[in-house]
């Protein structure tokens, strides 16, 4: 190899470093746990930037403070990646948790530097008192404990964006009503949040799922159009869907995307392995890009303690069904589990009626994960799971269950996982 090869190699492999680092995390910071990632990014920045441009329509922003792949979903309809408490049972976010969050961006957009959580949710309460918000249903007088977690869910969900630094205090004192919290407000990293490339207040769409999709859209290729534009936008979306989702069924696909992709799929596949080490699985119900090296992901599976062994257990039931399969009779499988696996389970799992939270805990990482579908029977109103493709791995072979420090077997089958945060 000589010195010119070596010096490429070493360069190729930071691109990808970088690559990998803004895909799992889109917003870096040159302080704190996410430095290092961000100089790299710094480094890397044109070639990122041109390769997100023209591969998914993502831009890169980086100044000296931070760095924002400004992602864009390749399915705006995808509800299995909702926001999620970070501490705790990592519940996802409600809608009332949604619009708070959105009523505090505000808040934090027009206050000083420096903020006490009191005064936030003081302003949050003004906010929310406007008759269009009001006459929605929604209310928010933050004070009751359950509405002070609200708001304290969305304050620590900003303090991981880094869009505000604790100063004094902790949230803990504030719920309890026994103090309060000071946070600086790190205004270029609340200017970075939000993605879309048309600000909310231009969207006149008014039906929810027209909104969103403004949002989401790109103006500069919605306005015009040309075959080398239909195709750039086919490339986008397929791109962006390839990177963000475990799985890519070709049924899910429009007539246009599906045939883009049979004559492109080499091209494009190839690219994203070039950048970020994914390789492409390949199979005629669709396609997978697996991470060999396992860390683009933020839904694991499989994984230890109850729920991970249940979902496990779950999968294997459900690899072996056929069609739509009622919720209530996987309730009764977990019930008819527990005896046998009592002892590796938590107390509270082998309490009567806990197989209701088990199965749906279970649902919602196996529907993130593309390997079921969730429904409702039409006759009889009762919620269904059904099988998809990429479950069939779990149709051979028994769950594997580890003592405490026992070693896990080598084994040569992966799971498709969801690869990216938004």
């Amino acid at each position: 190899m000589t010195l010119r090869d070596h010096t490429r190699e070493q360069r190729d492999a930071e691109i990808r470093r970088a690559a990998r680092a803004l895909l799992r995390e889109p917003l870096l910071r040159n302080q704190g746990r996410t430095v290092d990632d961000f100089r790299l990014v710094r480094q890397q920045a044109p070639e990122l930037r041109e390769w997100f441009d023209r591969n998914t329509g993502w831009s890169l922003h980086v100044d000296a403070e931070t760095a924002r792949l400004r992602k864009l979903p390749g399915d705006s309809a995808d509800p299995t990646h909702p926001a999620r408490e970070t501490t705790g049972a990592r519940l996802p976010f409600t809608r009332r948790r949604y619009v708070l969050f959105c009523l505090a961006l505000a808040v934090l957009e027009r206050s000083d530097t420096q903020i006490a959580l009191g005064r936030l949710a003081e302003q949050v309460v003004l906010e929310a008192a406007e008759p269009r918000l009001v006459a929605t249903g929604i209310a928010f007088t933050l004070d009751n404990r359950e509405e002070r977690s609200d708001l304290v869910a969305v304050v620590r969900l900003l303090l991981g964006y880094g869009a505000l630094t604790r100063v004094a205090g902790d949230e803990d004192a504030y719920l309890k009503s026994a103090g309060d919290v000071l946070y600086d407000v790190e205004r270029r990293v609340l200017a970075g949040l939000l993605t879309g490339r048309v600000g909310p207040s231009m969207v006149d769409a008014a039906p929810f799922e027209e909104r969103l999709a403004a949002l989401a859209a790109d103006p500069a290729l919605d306005g015009m159009d040309s075959d080398d534009l239909r195709n750039r936008k086919l490339r986008h979306a397929l791109t962006r869907r390839l990177l963000d989702e475990p799985v890519v069924y070709r049924d899910s696909l429009t007539e246009a995307e599906t045939a883009y992709l049979s004559s492109q799929r080499g091209a494009i596949t190839r690219r994203i392995t070039e950048l970020t080490g994914l390789v492409a699985e390949v199979r005629a119900e669709g396609i997978a890009m697996v991470d060999p090296d396992d860390d683009l992901t933020d839904v694991r599976m499989p994984e230890q303690g109850t729920h991970g062994h249940v979902t496990l257990l779950l999968a294997e039931y459900l690899a072996g069904t056929e069609g739509e399969v009622p919720v209530a009779r996987l309730e009764a499988h977990v019930r008819e589990l527990t005896a046998e696996h009592a002892r590796h389970w938590s107390k509270t799992a082998r309490e009567p009626g806990a197989e209701t939270d088990l199965v749906a805990r279970a649902l919602v990482k196996l529907e993130a994960l593309s390997l079921v579908r969730t429904g409702v029977d039409a006759a009889t109103g009762g919620r269904t799971a059904e099988r998809l493709p990429a479950l069939a791995r779990y149709a051979v072979g028994e769950a594997i269950v580890r003592e405490p420090g026992e070693r896990a077997p080598k084994t040569s089958r992966r799971t498709p996982r969801r690869k990216a945060r938004t």
